[in-house]
């Protein structure tokens, strides 16, 4: 799969790290009927540049290059209060000189405070150029050309960037990962049975389906739901990836069984903290001292441990588990994640 005829902007300067996790691994079997636990190993994608990192600045070096050659001076996306994605769109503005602006959807009513800490502090700390806050439910699309519109009329270009940086050009990087990652297991000697990511907007999940196929990597993905259950989701991640091979022109069609979504560990709602979610960042911070977020890969760890839990992985299987990253967030949910679980939803 060729990658070098798009135009690409280079924010990381090395292979992120593959690394097991022997303390966690130990907790997890012990938590489990028998102590039939997977071994599991991370790819810190955390790590990634645009400091602190996370899976949209592989999506943004595709997307970014290309607002850059069309001429753009202004990046505009969405998101949620505390959205990761907005947050390194921003970074990557103020990288290339470009002015950024948000939409802000407000998921949960009532849930946006300019003044808070985590991402809504760097956005403030980064400069984000103007945030417009719509309700829950709302056109993102529409609301972002709005915006575009504006920007437009003030004499300047507007580049819009679908939420999570989830589209086919951004897609593109999550292939590039792929390659990556097919890379360091043949260099470092590992042999991983499966990969398990998150599965959101659908372009990270999508990104590696289609990097996994077009370069026959033969490794089962598992994508754990962060807002939505499978049945909504797989149609999300196929259509993905699919756009991604086209774009790519690769012919190959992905199949409904090339996408494994689980769902159950992220209700109550998007972005809103349950049990599981407090016992996962908790384990992996206590036993590796690798920190998670609370609304992506927290509930995606919680998803690993519910699924070894219920017999899932063989005792012997090698898992990865995908870290997108999503820090700044943590520190807006220091009390939930600091206490017991109790009184969450399971």
């Amino acid at each position: 799969m060729d990658l070098s005829r798009f135009p690409r902007r280079r924010y990381t300067s090395f292979a992120t790290p593959i690394e097991f996790l022997p303390n966690f691994t130990r907790a997890l079997a012990a938590s489990c009927p028998d102590g039939a636990a997977p071994r599991i190993w991370i790819k810190r994608d955390d790590m990634l540049g645009l400091f602190p990192g996370g899976n949209k600045t592989r999506k943004l070096e595709f997307l970014v290059a290309d607002a850059l050659a069309q001429g753009a001076d202004t990046l505009v996306t969405c998101g949620a209060p505390q959205s990761n994605h907005c947050r390194i769109t921003l970074a990557a503005a103020v990288k290339e000189g470009l002015k950024c602006r948000f939409v802000i959807e407000e998921r949960v009513p009532n849930s946006y405070d300019p003044n808070a800490s985590g991402n809504n502090f760097m956005f403030r700390l980064l400069g984000v150029e103007a945030i417009t806050v719509v309700p829950g439910g709302s056109n993102m699309a529409a609301e972002m050309q709005k915006v575009a519109e504006q920007v437009q009329g003030e004499g300047r270009k507007a580049y819009i960037i679908p939420g999570g940086g989830s589209n086919a050009i951004g897609g593109l990087g999550y292939v590039a990962c792929a390659q990556e990652l097919q890379q360091q297991l043949f260099d470092e000697g590992i042999a991983i049975d499966r990969v398990v990511v998150g599965s959101g907007s659908s372009g990270t999940h999508g990104g590696m389906v289609a990097g996994f196929l077009g370069n026959n990597i033969r490794i089962p993905i598992t994508g754990i739901g962060v807002s939505r259950d499978p049945a909504d989701q797989a149609p999300l991640v196929l259509k993905e990836a699919q756009a991604v091979l086209d774009l790519l022109g690769v012919k190959l069609q992905v199949k409904p069984e090339d996408v494994q979504c689980v769902g159950g560990f992220w209700q109550p709602k998007y972005s809103v903290p349950n049990a599981r979610m407090v016992e996962a960042v908790q384990m992996l911070a206590r036993t590796e001292g690798i920190p998670l977020d609370p609304v992506y890969t927290g509930k995606i760890m919680a998803g690993l441990i519910g699924m070894a839990r219920q017999g899932a992985f063989r005792k012997d299987e090698n898992v990865l588990f995908l870290h997108t990253g999503g820090l700044p967030s943590l520190h807006a949910y220091e009390k939930e994640v600091l206490g017991d679980g109790k009184g969450l939803p399971a």
